[in-house]
C-alpha cells in the first residue's frame, strides 16, 4: 500500500503534536527537590562594657557639670574686670599728687618757681622714685636721677634757710623732710662731699 508524500508529512505532524500535549500534562517527579539557600546573618554576642570605660564616662559627665555656672557668677566676674579696668594707674595718681602739693604750698595764685613750690613737687617725686627703686633695685638710671633730685632739693632748702628761716621750718615740718640745716662754717664733708674721693699718692713724702 503506497502513501503519498503529503500524507506522510501530515501523519508525522499529527504524531509530534500529540506527544507535545501529552508531556504538558505529566506530573513532575517528586524525587527532584529544589534547594533554596537562605542567608543567615551571624549573631553578635553581648559583651559587657568595661568598668574603666564606664568610669571615664562618669568623669566626663562630672567635668561637664563643673563648667555650668549661674548668671550671678558671670556678673560677679564682669564686675571684677570692670573694677580692674577702672583703677587709676599709679603714674597718673603720682602726677595728681604732685599737682595737689604744688597748689597747696604755692605762695600766690601765679606762683610756679618759689622754693616751697619746687620743694613740694620734688618731695613727692623723690617718694615715688624711692618706691620704684625698692621694686627695681637694678634700675641705675633712676638711681642717678633720684640722687640728682635729692641734691637739688637740698640746695633749695639751704637757700630757703638763709633767706627766711621761718618759711624753711614750716615746709620742713609740714612735709616731714629730713634736712640738716647748714651752719655758718661748713664741715669738710659738707664742703667736699659732692666730689669723688681722691686716691692717695704712693710716693707721698
Amino acid at each position: 500500500m503506497a502513501f503519498t508524500k503529503s500524507a506522510l508529512l501530515a501523519v508525522i505532524a499529527a504524531t509530534s503534536a500529540f506527544l507535545y500535549t501529552a508531556d504538558a500534562f505529566v506530573v513532575p517527579s517528586t524525587s527532584v527537590k529544589t534547594q533554596t539557600s537562605f542567608g543567615v546573618s551571624p549573631v553578635t554576642k553581648f559583651r559587657p562594657i568595661a568598668s574603666s570605660l564606664a568610669e571615664d564616662e562618669v568623669a566626663e559627665a562630672e567635668e561637664a557639670e563643673d563648667f555650668i555656672v549661674s548668671a550671678g557668677d558671670l556678673d560677679d566676674e564682669d564686675a571684677g574686670d570692670e573694677d580692674d579696668s577702672l583703677a587709676v594707674p599709679e603714674w597718673y595718681a603720682h602726677q595728681l599728687r604732685v599737682q595737689e602739693l604744688r597748689l597747696q604750698y604755692r605762695r600766690h595764685e601765679n606762683d610756679t618757681g618759689s622754693p616751697e613750690y619746687q620743694v613740694a613737687g620734688m618731695t613727692e617725686r623723690i617718694s615715688y622714685l624711692t618706691k620704684h627703686l625698692k621694686e627695681h633695685p637694678k634700675d641705675f638710671s633712676t638711681r642717678r636721677g633720684l640722687v640728682a633730685l635729692v641734691n637739688k632739693r637740698r640746695r633749695l632748702l639751704n637757700y630757703l634757710f638763709r633767706e627766711d628761716i621761718e618759711r624753711y621750718r614750716a615746709i620742713v615740718t609740714s612735709m616731714g623732710i629730713r634736712h640738716k640745716a647748714p651752719g655758718r662754717v661748713q664741715s669738710r664733708e659738707d664742703k667736699y662731699g659732692r666730689f669723688p674721693p681722691q686716691k692717695e699718692k704712693k710716693n707721698k713724702n
